[in-house]
């Protein structure tokens, strides 16, 4: 089979396709699990329990992969050829990750000043109706805090009468502890957002370009709201927040040092972050054992671009404030960290945050002593699909694509690393059959990216697709790697052939 490509009106450049077949690994396993050219339902069964690491699988969960297979038309009431083999591989349902539903992502914006009472009543109840939809886990919703007295008893109002006992309300025994999400499946939560981060973001929209002018307008109110205390806000207000706001009295130097007897949510822009991170990391680690810690955007992101979450989230923050709009690694990671737990919105943070070690130390996630305790290998076999996706002319107006694959850790400095594979020229089916190896010491931070893209000597490398996968949950063995586009959407067809090792040290 050719593929032409128009150079001109009397040129034709003419490529060989090749279609998408079986590695030559992949055929040695399957006749080292079948017989007479079939595998069995029991010989299927053992070859998911011995590779595939599905050691709770039975004879029923290899049938139900047989009948899913009928709709390729490569079953054989007999057992499955090499070619139905291959499509199992390659099949939505021998994903690396745990099967999960759907996930719903909702996003409201409203500034109170401008938005009338009918707009926020339809907001409330577009909450309610749809909060629980996917996920019974608990819903944050974030008020601004500068509404005046007389608006915050107005919406206390409208929120109660919305949310009624779906409303968490937060009493003397939670003061010392926050509530797991475990226990507030099904609940709204009421959170505030710090007058400064408000009065940040407003003056980066201003119009003026003077740094020093906007510079000066948000010292001068972090002076002013370092004075402000919850005393001053309407009790009906005050009493539906469950998630209270703390104070950055003291900057740098205090700001970690918490309250014993209560518990509160510290907003801290990626600026403090990043400098507590290099001088105070095991401070920060401590402090998100019984804080939450939210990280927001600095005021000079005027494009809406992102920042590295890791950053946060190896330290313990709870909550890392994202643009969704703004495409690119960072939000492709944001994603993959959020495939775990089901895709339910909500993922444990690992022992190692939560715990301290056998000499009562804090983790530092920039320690240069921590120890290797995994090694993952992860072999690339080949992809397809693409063809099918984007048009002839996509990538390149007179040849088929020059696909190359580019695989990494995003964790902890020392596990932070990544490889690419070889260019395989002219193929819309690239095989590259190359395995890297990782070795990693804290394995339950770290996300494997994956990126393809087309390799362009004169221009920019073309994206071909991405994907992000929490180590975490990841199923050994063989497995299709579906890719997203960048947006993080789910392209249809193109899927990558990929096979997971996970040896523990």
């Amino acid at each position: 089979m050719k593929e032409s490509f128009k150079v001109c009106f009397c040129c034709v450049r003419s490529f060989k396709v090749k279609t998408s077949e079986p590695p030559q690994e992949i055929k040695t396993l399957f006749d080292n699990y079948s017989g007479d050219g079939r595998m069995s339902v029991d010989e299927m069964l053992r070859f998911v329990i011995q590779v595939q690491g599905e050691k709770h699988a039975d004879s029923n969960y290899v049938k139900d992969i047989f009948h899913r297979l009928k709709h390729h038309g490569v079953f054989h009431p007999r057992g499955i050829h090499l070619e139905g083999f291959y499509r199992y591989l390659l099949s939505d349902f021998n994903s690396p990750l745990p099967p999960s539903g759907e996930v719903i992502n909702i996003c409201f914006t409203l500034e109170w000043t401008l938005t009338s009472t009918e707009d926020l009543q339809k907001c409330l109840n577009a909450v309610k109706e749809n909060a629980f939809e996917v996920s019974e886990y608990p819903v944050v919703l974030t008020l601004e805090d500068h509404l005046p007295p007389d608006l915050q008893k107005k919406v206390a109002k409208m929120v109660s009468k919305t949310f009624g006992g779906t409303l968490f309300r937060c009493t003397d025994e939670y003061k010392e502890r926050f509530p797991s999400p475990e226990t507030l499946k099904n609940k709204i939560l009421i959170s505030t957002k710090p007058p400064k981060e408000y009065l940040q973001t407003q003056v980066s929209q201003t119009s003026t370009t003077d740094e020093s002018v906007k510079a000066k307008k948000v010292a001068d109110a972090e002076e002013l709201i370092q004075d402000e205390d919850e005393e001053y806000v309407a009790i009906e207000y005050r009493d539906l927040i469950s998630i209270h706001a703390g104070n950055r009295k003291g900057g740098l130097k205090n700001c970690l040092n918490g309250d014993p007897n209560r518990v509160i949510r510290l907003s801290m822009s990626e600026q403090w972050l990043e400098t507590l991170a290099k001088t105070r990391g095991s401070d920060l680690v401590k402090f998100t054992q019984r804080n939450i810690l939210r990280i927001f955007p600095k005021t000079t992101r005027f494009d809406s671009s992102n920042y590295d979450p890791m950053v946060g989230w190896i330290h313990g923050a709870q909550m890392v404030a994202f643009n969704m709009q703004s495409h690119g690694r960072f939000l492709w990671i944001m994603q993959g960290m959020f495939k775990a737990n089901g895709g339910c919105g909500y993922v444990k943070k690992p022992d190692v945050l939560l715990s301290n070690g056998s000499g009562g130390e804090n983790f530092d996630p920039s320690s240069k002593s921590l120890q290797i305790k995994t090694v993952l290998k992860v072999k690339i076999y080949n992809g397809e699909g693409w063809n099918l996706d984007f048009p002839q002319d996509y990538f390149d107006r007179y040849s088929p694509p020059d696909f190359y694959a580019r695989i990494g850790i995003a964790g902890i400095p020392l596990d932070t690393t990544s490889y690419r594979t070889e260019t395989d020229t002219d193929e819309w089916f690239p095989v590259w059959d190359k395995e890297f190896e990782f070795s990693l010491r804290v394995p339950e931070l770290a996300l494997l990216c994956i990126t393809v893209k087309d390799y362009d000597s004169n221009t920019q490398n073309d994206f071909a697709g991405q994907t992000c996968l929490p180590l975490s949950e990841i199923r050994p063995g063989i497995r299709a790697v579906r890719l997203h586009d960048r947006a993080g959407e789910v392209l249809k067809h193109a899927r990558l052939l990929v096979r997971f090792v996970l040896e523990p040290r």
